[in-house]
């Protein structure tokens, strides 16, 4: 599959929407110097595009192999991640304090969306050793962060997650992994895992677990969940690798896409492992490791997408078929008006997702760096309304992106040795992964909503007001119509958001039958305002990615945000219409 990073537009969202001067400007990132970011995202390009990219339908076609010695990975990946390795990728954004290069998260963000465009299945791996180290940061203790972060943050080491049982999915309170004292400081982990991504592999020396489990006198639930790490090899006190441990993969689902990743059963019997955290506190500790998680699978579905557009662009510039005005014989389908209206709505939608994860993530480290104890807590409440949407929304449009991809490929779409079929398999799981969407709508209503009397989502609508007003003030046409939509949108989200607060209040199962609507409504809208400001930032100049910004913003708002009144209805009176038709609706 070939892949190029769209390197003008993922810049120009950083500038405009990633916050880089702003993340600058706490002095938190003393080694980031803004003339580092083309080198940067030139040189992850190189390696998206000539390195990961021709990997992906080799991974697709092939994939991983179980073997008596363990997961093999496919043929190419282990000298790609070497090359990612080696290039200093998985250090980008973590502390110098571990071996990171100590640069700002949406840097870091924009060169994973590369990863995740040229080859899905290989970006799986890093990403979930981010979750790992994150966990680790967060609440492990200083001797064991001294002993798996400097590995993990070089990527000499991977790190996988370990949440999901046979019997628990997303309700991880039903786990039954246990975790027996063994009377010197660690603990025997017994259980069995499924769907664990990137669990074993051949890339690389150790694999780091972390595994959720209880301990013999754990409360029932939810609260009696504990976190522990738990290495394939163990480490020495000098930092060597000693013996193995006795975990093994004993089985790789069989998946629609993605057949790149391995997605191990993991069995763990009387396996050694060291809790982190607080005992029966893991629940705390597998959030820290799911909201890293659930914004950089919204990234991937930003990748996975533009892949989507690229070779949906390339093949309806080279597929003839029909006639065209001023073209003799057969024309390119990419002048047709239904294939070019399919192609704006693909290209809208990858930049407002890429948009709302850069922001999420610029939000992220200015909760965290800033020197401004009110601008921390009001980018805190920031990053954790935009974090459901980064992930819901994201994914979500990533595969209609795909579907779309596969509809402009027309009979050839359908055929498995297509870019577009595959891309159309992976991006499925996106929608899955990480607490399914239908969860993240629960929580960004049910939690994110509620926060300080929905101080988070009100502040939201200020700014999004604001920036309605910018656009009508620059008294340019397309400006004006798009502040126009905005404004009637931002309405529409308005008159939902209020009656979802009341209606979670009175008649929660009735408010939670519009949640996803009302995410999707959210998405739409923090979508619209994004891509207006970005189209704002540079307003006046006379070059392609500044008029390509605005095209986009004033697509995305008449086909997107025209939409928004509508969605009303869908939120608040066919919530209730299914409430009122009962089981007649949702049985056979």
């Amino acid at each position: 599959m070939s892949y190029n990073a769209p390197l003008p537009q993922i810049a120009h969202t950083l500038a405009h929407i990633g916050r880089l001067d702003e993340i600058a400007a706490t002095g938190a990132f003393p080694n980031f110097d803004p003339d580092l970011v083309s080198p940067i995202l030139e040189e992850a390009n190189k390696l998206a595009r000539d390195v990961l990219a021709p990997l992906n339908s080799i991974g697709h076609k092939q994939g991983a192999k179980l073997t008596d010695n363990g997961v093999i990975a496919t043929p190419g990946f282990a000298g790609a991640y070497a090359q990612y390795r080696e290039g200093g990728w998985m250090s980008l954004s973590f502390p110098e304090e571990f071996g990171g290069q100590g640069l700002p998260k949406p840097l870091a963000l924009a060169v994973m969306e590369m990863i995740h465009g040229s080859n899905m299945a290989f970006g799986l791996c890093p990403l979930l050793s981010m979750g790992a180290i994150e966990a680790i940061l967060a609440h492990g203790t200083d001797e064991q962060k001294q002993m798996y972060l400097p590995k993990l943050i070089s990527g000499e080491w991977t790190g996988a997650m370990n949440l999901t049982e046979p019997q628990a999915g997303s309700d991880v309170g039903a786990l039954k992994s246990k975790a027996v004292p063994n009377g010197d400081g660690s603990y025997a982990i017994s259980g069995q895992k499924i769907y664990i991504t990137w669990g074993d592999h051949d890339m690389t020396d150790n694999i780091v677990q972390l595994v959720l489990a209880r301990l013999p006198d754990a409360p029932a639930g939810s609260k009696g969940i504990s976190l522990f790490v738990v290495p394939k090899f163990f480490v020495n006190p000098d930092g060597s690798l000693g013996d193995r441990n006795t975990f093994k993969c004993i089985g790789l689902e069989h998946k629609m896409g993605i057949h790149g990743s391995p997605t191990c059963v993991m069995e763990y019997s009387a396996a050694k492992g060291w809790l982190v955290g607080q005992p029966n506190k893991g629940l705390a500790a597998m959030f820290t490791m799911m909201n890293s998680a659930r914004l950089n699978v919204g990234l991937e579905g930003v990748g996975v997408a533009e892949a989507a557009l690229q070779v949906a662009v390339g093949y309806a510039n080279d597929r003839k078929q029909g006639s065209a005005p001023g073209t003799e014989g057969s024309a390119p389908i990419i002048l047709h008006p239904d294939i070019q209206r399919s192609i704006a709505t693909m290209a809208a939608n990858v930049q407002a997702s890429r948009a709302i994860c850069y922001a999420c993530g610029a939000a992220a480290e200015l909760a965290e760096h800033h020197p401004d104890a009110v601008t921390r807590k009001a980018a805190k409440m920031r990053e954790d309304l935009l974090t459901p949407l980064a992930k819901a929304w994201s994914t979500d449009r990533a595969v209609d992106a795909t579907n779309n991809g596969v509809q402009i490929h027309g009979g050839m779409g359908f055929m498995s040795e297509t870019a577009a079929a595959q891309l159309y398999l992976d991006a499925r799981i996106l929608p899955i992964y990480e607490g399914t969407n239908g969860i993240q709508s629960i929580d960004l209503v049910g939690r994110k909503l509620s926060m300080d009397g929905g101080a988070a989502m009100k502040a939201m609508l200020v700014d999004i007001r604001q920036t309605a007003r910018d656009a009508r003030g620059t008294n340019q046409p397309k400006f004006v119509a798009i502040a126009d939509r905005l404004m009637v949108a931002t309405d529409a989200l308005e008159e939902a958001t209020e009656w979802m607060i009341t209606a979670m209040e009175a008649t929660r199962e009735t408010a939670l039958s519009g949640a996803t609507a009302y995410l999707h409504l959210a998405g739409d809208v923090a979508g619209g305002h994004y891509l207006t400001r970005a189209a704002l930032a540079e307003h006046g100049k006379q070059d392609r990615e500044t008029s390509r910004s605005l095209a986009l913003a004033s697509f995305f708002a008449e086909d997107t945000l025209a939409r928004a009144p509508s969605s009303v209805a869908r939120i608040t009176t066919a919530s209730q219409a299914l409430r009122e038709s009962g089981e007649l609706l949702w049985s056979v």
